[in-house]
């Protein structure tokens, strides 16, 4: 429906939950794909196989990208592999709960590090890899900057720094033709999702979205397309909720 055939896309954190889905969905559209894992290659390789199998092109990279090395070793291994790069969709990212009186340090930099600062990273690496034509870079935000749970201080800090992050770097990239946007999930079901979530916070969550049921991650993947699609050339610096109408 978006015709990405020709493109090159990389998104980390891709071998399972919404990562895994956005680059089948890529995929699909005729991108060739990179998906990135941290750790559990098996299921990085099942989506490899997910898109050989209808045709399409991907590879498999590892990278933990809490680790500043690592992540130019994911962009350089792409760049080897493929020769060119369209598109960055920063996905990976880790999600911890802590009252108040637990919050330490270990708390606030894991999650820092891999929600901020390797995205920038990231982000650095993808604008020298475009060409001339530009790029896209979509980030992945969520529903917690809006409505922050209780004991999601510094998660949900993250994903606030995500949305300036991405505001701010599509003024500054415009003139490279580089769009910058961040979709927002709302309650998604995925592994991460069931990990964090308690039956009574789901519960609540449900109650207070009118399409009256969580998230799947196709559905992201589907918000995610349309915006590194030319049919999304005229949009940036958006922050764009997919939530079922969550009603704050």
């Amino acid at each position: 429906m978006f015709g990405l055939s020709g493109k090159v896309a990389l998104v980390t954190g891709s071998s399972r939950g919404i990562g895994a889905a956005i680059a089948k969905r890529l995929a699909i559209e005729g991108a060739s794909v990179i998906v990135n894992y941290a750790e559990n290659a098996d299921a990085a390789n099942e989506v490899v196989a997910f898109v050989k199998n209808f045709g399409g092109e991907a590879i498999a990279i590892q990278a933990d990208l809490s680790d500043a090395a690592q992540v130019k070793h994911l962009f350089a291994k792409s760049f080897e592999y493929y020769g060119k790069l369209h598109i960055l969709v920063n996905n990976a990212g880790t999600a911890e709960f802590a009252t108040i009186d637990k919050i330490d340090e270990k708390h606030v930099q894991q999650q820092f590090n891999l929600n901020v600062y390797a995205l920038i990273q990231a982000c650095q690496e993808a604008v020298r890899l475009f060409d001339t034509n530009g790029g896209r870079i979509v980030n992945i935000s969520s529903m917690v900057v809006r409505t922050p749970p209780l004991g999601a201080t510094v998660y949900s800090a993250t994903k606030a720094a995500v949305d300036t992050i991405t505001r701010s770097l599509s003024a500054e990239l415009a003139s490279h033709k580089i769009t910058v946007n961040a979709v927002a999930p709302g309650a998604t079901d995925t592994d991460l999702a069931q990990t964090v979530n308690t039956q009574e916070s789901t519960q609540y969550i449900l109650s207070r979205t009118p399409l009256g049921r969580l998230g799947q991650p196709d559905e992201i993947a589907s918000v995610v397309a349309f915006l590194v699609s030319d049919d999304a050339a005229w949009v940036t610096g958006q922050i764009i909720a997919a939530d079922g109408g969550f009603r704050f």
